[in-house]
């Protein structure tokens, strides 16, 4: 199999900013080269004021993704629990249309409760959340089968995040086209070792799975460390923006990742 050339993403958050500075946030980071470009699926932020500006993930994803020329663009990542899962499938089937194919989707079990008990959505426990999420899938899947029109490429890449290595891993092996955590570099290498393992259970091809990485500050310019993720089969390397000015460790990875010979045109 072809390796898949190096790619650079940035996820930038909805959150304590006007939308028209995020939009321009968005454009800038597609001028700059990067190769795909993730909000996040939270009603609230994160850090700071709790009752700051935010705005909502997929009405964003929406407008901005259809702006772009050349970038994909997705969740990282949309909680199962706060869409029925038929619903999600067309919105996303809907958006990849609009985008000619660059959207991925983006999904995990969902984890801020505050988002839950003030939207009204029930919190469960970590088991049910999991448990929705793999049977969401199923149903996802199942649409895309049946819907007209289907996704451009009949469906939409799909992006889950998480870690745990009992029930998370078995259900990114059963389904995931890309897969996303965030750690240090020798966690995520025994999470990217346990994935395999359940690749080889339920007998997938483990290359199938791209895999991802949240690239920290200071491992951006340090062209050891990224080699070293990309030796262990990290190919999407993705790095939280903190603003429209902090485009430095960005311009670093994009340069990093020119230096391997990757073409920003290639496709998911």
């Amino acid at each position: 199999m072809t390796r898949r050339p190096i790619r650079i993403g940035v996820h930038l958050a909805p959150q304590h900013v006007s939308f028209e500075v995020y939009r321009n946030w968005w454009l800038q980071s597609e001028s700059l080269g990067v190769d795909v470009i993730f909000n996040w699926d939270h009603f609230f932020p994160l850090d700071g004021d709790p009752s700051g500006t935010h705005f909502e993930a997929w009405t964003t994803l929406a407008v901005l993704g259809s702006q772009l020329q050349r970038a994909h663009a997705g969740t990282l990542v949309t909680s199962i629990g706060y869409r029925n899962p038929a619903l999600l499938s067309a919105m996303a089937r809907t958006l990849d249309r609009i985008m000619g194919g660059r959207l991925i989707l983006g999904v995990g079990a969902g984890w801020f409760e505050r988002d839950y008990a003030e939207y009204g959505y029930e919190f469960g426990s970590v088991s049910s959340r999991l448990q929705d999420l793999e049977k969401g899938l199923e149903i996802i899947n199942e649409r895309w089968a049946k819907d007209n029109p289907p996704p451009v490429r009949g469906r939409v890449p799909i992006l889950i995040g998480g870690a745990g290595e009992k029930t998370t891993l078995r259900i990114v092996a059963r389904f995931a086209d890309l897969w996303h955590t965030s750690g240090p570099i020798e966690w995520w290498f025994r999470k990217n070792a346990a994935l395999d393992d359940w690749c080889a259970a339920i007998g997938r091809d483990p290359t199938e799975i791209e895999r991802t990485v949240t690239v920290q500050l200071e491992e951006a310019g340090d062209r050891t460390r990224l080699d070293e993720y990309a030796t262990a089969g990290a190919t999407v390397f993705i790095y939280h923006m903190n603003g429209p000015r902090d485009t430095d460790p960005v311009r670093a990875l994009l340069a990093w990742r020119d230096t391997r010979g990757a073409s920003s045109s290639g496709r998911y």
